[in-house]
């Protein structure tokens, strides 16, 4: 593939996210593959402007053993784990990481140094000659030499073994400890000195990791605690939100702590991205701005955000248009379409007008997008007797309670997986706000889900 600068490459993906043309039309227009502008827009939307700057690519045993440790757990193809961890030299770098970490474990990720390794000055051996020794020397030292051999090649052997049997509890180990843990394994068929000079170990190295490895962790139970939430959760919270979880089961834990042992366990939640924009230029009636960014409320059915968002699935699209209220961040009602069209918007707030009582008449904010401005949709919201509100043109933080819902999603679901239809991509949806409503925790309710919130709200009036 030719090289593009870096400016180029910001360019080409802006210009993707920002315009409606396809992505095959605009890798046409600059002469670029398809694969490669696809794979650019995830790492901008992993890593922003920064993905097309000059970075090292010199990675260390431990952080490489994290990368394919990502990748086994969230299921992600070569390309997605490289655009997720920013790793430069393209997806080939990481199938090496993984084929040699399926052949000799941690110790077979080590960076080995560049160049001729030094060889030994013929003057300063030792070994006395052939001809010097005697018939029972010379048998000593083949012998000897032997054993040698059989040690040297039954080392990566047992650490095959290793990776491949005890890859869980030694994943988050350091290349010594793995090295200390082979030679104990294997000293009792050959001598220690042997092994240690294969392992490229120091006597005390070795036996400070020995005595290591056999005390028990005190905080064993608490790290499989937070690996517990986190795979539960698949992955979408961060330290906070186990931290809450932890405190929900009775555990009193610094976030801090947190924080700290899941670094340790190589685990970190998911990253937010972009959204669709339903904006077309002007189209109708314009609202006031009421909602003034004010996204909390009082009470239920007081304050209402809506918005649409787009998914793109093997070349389809699907919409996703919730409707969120603001008092608890529940999706009280949503509708998902194949086209943007008002229908499916109209149907959206006819679910969400259900919820209603005779007296409540909610604030309903959305942005400028042609839907909002349609007047069969002010039609719907005046008969019912409800306020409308719009964001200013080009701010979306006046939206940002809804932005960052469908940045959860996104980044919580979409962008985890590979999805074969739309229908698989509903299903999932379906089930994702589920859980959002009645399972997701949201710290600024006290550790509890938008449903346990409001349930527990109404119980003590």
């Amino acid at each position: 593939m030719a090289k593009y600068s870096a400016e180029l490459k910001l360019q080409i993906t802006l210009e993707a996210i920002q315009s409606q043309t396809s992505l095959i039309s605009l890798a046409r227009k600059y002469g670029v593959d398809s694969a490669a502008l696809r794979y650019w827009l995830q790492r901008y939307q992993y890593h922003g402007t920064q993905a097309f700057e000059k970075k090292h690519s010199k990675y260390s045993a431990k952080f490489k053993q994290q990368v394919l440790a990502h990748m086994e757990q969230h299921q992600l193809s070569l390309r997605e784990t490289v655009a997720y961890f920013d790793i430069r030299g393209g997806s080939g770098v990481v199938s090496r990481w993984r084929r040699l970490y399926d052949l000799g474990g941690l110790i077979a990720l080590e960076s080995k140094p560049k160049g001729r390794p030094p060889t030994m000055n013929t003057s300063s051996r030792k070994t006395p000659s052939s001809s010097t020794l005697t018939p029972s020397q010379e048998l000593a030292q083949l012998r000897k030499e032997n054993e040698y051999l059989r040690a040297e090649n039954a080392y990566p052997k047992k650490a095959r073994c290793l990776t491949s049997a005890k890859r869980a509890s030694a994943k988050n180990g350091s290349v010594t400890q793995e090295k200390t843990q082979i030679v104990a394994e294997l000293r009792h068929a050959y001598p220690l000195n042997t092994l240690l000079r294969i392992a490229q170990l120091s006597r005390s190295t070795f036996y400070y990791h020995l005595a290591k490895q056999q005390v028990i962790d005190p905080l064993l139970d608490l790290k499989q605690r937070i690996q517990t939430l986190y795979h539960q959760h698949k992955g979408r919270y961060g330290y906070r939100r186990i931290t809450a979880a932890l405190r929900q089961m009775g555990e009193s834990v610094n976030h801090k702590k947190v924080q700290r042992l899941m670094q340790t366990l190589g685990i970190k939640s998911v990253v937010r991205l972009k959204k669709y924009r339903s904006y077309r230029g002007h189209e109708g009636r314009i609202a006031p701005h009421l909602l003034q960014r004010q996204f909390s409320a009082a009470r239920p059915n007081q304050k209402w955000v809506t918005d649409v968002t787009e998914f793109n699935v093997a070349g389809e699209k699907l919409y996703l248009s919730p409707m969120m209220d603001l008092y608890n961040g529940e999706i009280i009602a949503y509708e998902m379409s194949s086209r943007p069209v008002l229908r499916f918007v109209a149907q959206m707030v006819e679910k969400a007008k259900k919820r209603l009582n005779g007296s409540e008449k909610p604030l309903i904010h959305s942005d400028q997008g042609w839907h909002y401005q349609h007047k069969v949709y002010q039609h719907l919201l005046r008969e019912q007797g409800l306020v409308q509100s719009m964001s200013r043109r080009g701010n979306c933080l006046d939206n940002a309670a809804m932005e960052s819902f469908f940045g959860t999603l996104k980044s919580e679901l979409y962008h985890l997986h590979k999805w074969q239809s739309v229908e698989q991509l509903k299903k999932a949806i379906h089930e994702y706000i589920d859980y959002y409503n009645h399972e997701r925790i949201k710290l600024k309710l006290k550790g509890l889900s938008p449903v346990q919130y409001r349930i527990q709200s109404l119980s003590a009036q």
